[in-house]
């Protein structure tokens, strides 16, 4: 699928939606929801959560699949969907590494694309 005029690319900072470890509708549902955050779609629960605790504009995407609960952790800017992290989550919290290492990533990738700010 090509991008359409208006759509937002995708930044992957960390991690990648591949089988395996997702199964084939898992990796089909991921990309649909991914495609749609391109298009400028706001998503809400089931499909994504806010994630204020990383940062504004942060979400999860929750995928569901026989191996668990697969999370793509995200910001949606205006010019890009930023991939922050990919992984299987196996506890209802977030763990705190994973917040503290998307806390950080969006950090240098802020002070990489708005250099002198």
């Amino acid at each position: 699928m090509t991008m359409g005029k208006g759509d937002r690319p995708l930044v992957w900072l960390r991690g990648e939606v591949k089988t395996p470890p997702f199964s084939q509708a898992a990796r089909l549902e991921t990309g649909y929801l991914l495609r749609l955050l391109q298009r400028g779609e706001s998503l809400g629960l089931p499909h994504s959560r806010p994630m204020p605790v990383i940062g504004p504009r942060c979400h999860e995407l929750r995928i569901n699949d026989e191996a668990g609960t697969f999370r793509v952790m995200y910001r949606a800017d205006t010019d890009a969907v930023v991939i922050l992290d990919v992984c299987l989550k196996k506890t209802q919290q977030t763990p705190q590494a994973v917040i503290t290492a998307c806390k950080r990533r969006l950090h240098e990738y802020d002070r990489i694309d708005q250099p002198g700010e």
